[in-house]
């Protein structure tokens, strides 16, 4: 008798996700209608720029509404989307192995059916946290196995109205086709931590050269680092994982400053992740939504206990609280870095920059024809003396789909159909754009946003449609007629 190979674990579960994904298409009859470019071909019904974590699991909630004719695109190669192959220099996640996302609710498609059927159930019951290339493995796997459209090497350029036409116009520069246009009625920016702005370096760094000081969300050469006295600004969860990896590179001297007296050592994230803030924190009136995440955002995030003692290990690892830098130069005569802090001065040979990220319309390309009439939360909102933010004021103000808001009525109509999905999204939707905790309640929101504006445009249509419809279920005999 001939061996036959029984299917992988991993096959079996793709089969089982194919019929499940089968089973719950309801209702499955296609319902839009095609609206023509300028081009002379169908338009997009949604483009997605970002292909990682949120615009795959976008683009996997409006297919399973039967918005098929749609495309994701990203500038990064195939498994560079985000930043878990990239600038992400964490060992694992950092949230509980058991929160699901991309998933969107679909049992088959979380990552403990992904991750047994890759390593078994015994290794899932004994995994703390995942490792964070496999969290890339797992969202590349589920793209495939949902089918999201893709183009990868592709970066948007530019955004615009189509004249006479509710259409966008995409300019796109592809690494396999150079520059088009793709034309869509609704865009998605997913584009994770920098949507709507820029990786932010402090002024007092500013003066230094890029070979002596970096972003933490930048490339850097950490085997160049070896036996090397190095800086961490910030000390938020980010901060750490860079000092680490220094530090496990062989860097003589790492020491992270932390402008607090205390370090956050609190995760205001662990608190907000139930049903009811993640579902209806944007339904609220704007002064809650400002003040919860006001408290949120001054609290900044958390570094767990693991990230840490990552660094700490190490003896020649130290943590300075209070301690805030005032000025920086390059000393030419030895080639290292001065720091001026408010404990004194520092000498260091590399300055790695862990400050977040700064909200600026303008530093976006793509947003250049509309970037001086997005509304901030500062054109909406104004909120108590004692609870001002300037920080927060610069967050964009969206529309509960999602779409950004003209700060001038009439000036960009057009604004209506570009939707942000990133973490400027967080100060009218709260923890959504960035994180995994929120997916399952933040994308569907957004899908249902996307497909009531694509309803909602062809309502003429759809009423002259319905008004013509006359397909009968059921044929009378003629002789029971009358």
């Amino acid at each position: 008798m001939n061996d036959v190979a029984l299917p992988s674990p991993l096959a079996e579960l793709e089969a089982r996700i194919a019929r499940e994904l089968a089973s719950i298409a309801h209702p499955s009859a296609p319902w839009l209608e095609p609206h023509i470019g300028p081009d002379g071909q169908p338009a997009l019904d949604v483009l997605i720029v970002g292909a990682g974590q949120g615009g795959s699991a976008t683009a996997f909630g409006l297919l399973r509404s039967r918005v098929d004719n749609i495309l994701a695109i990203d500038a990064a190669p195939a498994g560079l989307e985000g930043p878990w192959n990239n600038y992400a220099r964490m060992h694992t996640l950092r949230n509980p192995k058991d929160y699901t996302g991309p998933d969107l609710d679909i049992p088959s498609l979380t990552v403990q059916s992904w991750y047994s059927a890759r390593f078994g159930e015994a290794a899932w019951e004994a995994l703390f946290q995942l490792p964070r290339q496999q969290w890339a493995e797992y969202l590349l796997w589920v793209r495939r196995v949902t089918g999201v459209p893709v183009e990868n090497g592709c970066r948007l350029l530019r955004l615009g109205p189509v004249e006479g036409s509710t259409l966008l116009a995409a300019e796109v520069e592809s690494s396999a086709t150079g520059r088009r246009t793709l034309y869509a009625r609704k865009v998605v920016l997913a584009t994770g931590q920098e949507g709507v702005g820029r990786w932010s370096v402090p002024d007092s760094l500013a003066a230094l050269p890029q070979t002596h000081c970096v972003n933490s969300s930048q490339p850097v050469d950490f085997a160049a680092l070896k036996g090397k006295t190095v800086v961490v600004i910030g000390a938020g969860a980010s901060a750490f994982d860079n000092a680490a990896t220094a530090l496990e590179a062989g860097a003589a001297e790492v020491q992270l400053l932390c402008r607090r007296l205390d370090p956050q050592v609190v995760q205001p994230y662990r608190w907000l992740t139930f049903r009811g803030f993640l579902r209806h924190l944007s339904d609220l009136e704007d002064a809650w939504r400002w003040r919860f995440m006001r408290h949120v955002l001054a609290m900044r995030e958390g570094f767990p206990q693991p990230t840490y003692d990552r660094c700490a290990v190490h003896e020649n690892f130290e943590l300075r609280s209070g301690c805030q830098v005032l000025s920086s130069r390059l000393d030419p005569a030895t080639g290292r870095v001065v720091l001026e802090t408010n404990q004194g001065p520092l000498q260091a040979d590399f300055v790695i920059s862990a400050t977040g990220i700064e909200n600026d319309f303008h530093s976006k390309p793509e947003l250049a024809a509309c970037a001086d009439n997005i509304a901030t939360w500062a054109d909406r909102y104004t909120p108590p003396a004692e609870e001002a933010d300037a920080r927060l004021a610069t967050y964009p103000y969206l529309n509960q789909d999602w779409s950004f808001a003209e700060k001038q009525p009439g000036r960009t109509p057009w604004l209506r159909n570009v939707h942000l999905y990133a973490i400027g999204s967080t100060m009218s939707f709260g923890a959504s754009g960035s994180s995994i905790n929120a997916m399952t309640t933040a994308v569907p929101k957004l899908v249902s946003g996307l497909t009531r504006g694509l309803f909602e445009e062809d309502l003429d249509q759809y009423w002259a449609s319905f008004r013509a419809y006359d397909v009968p279920q059921a044929v009378i005999p003629v002789k029971h007629k009358g």
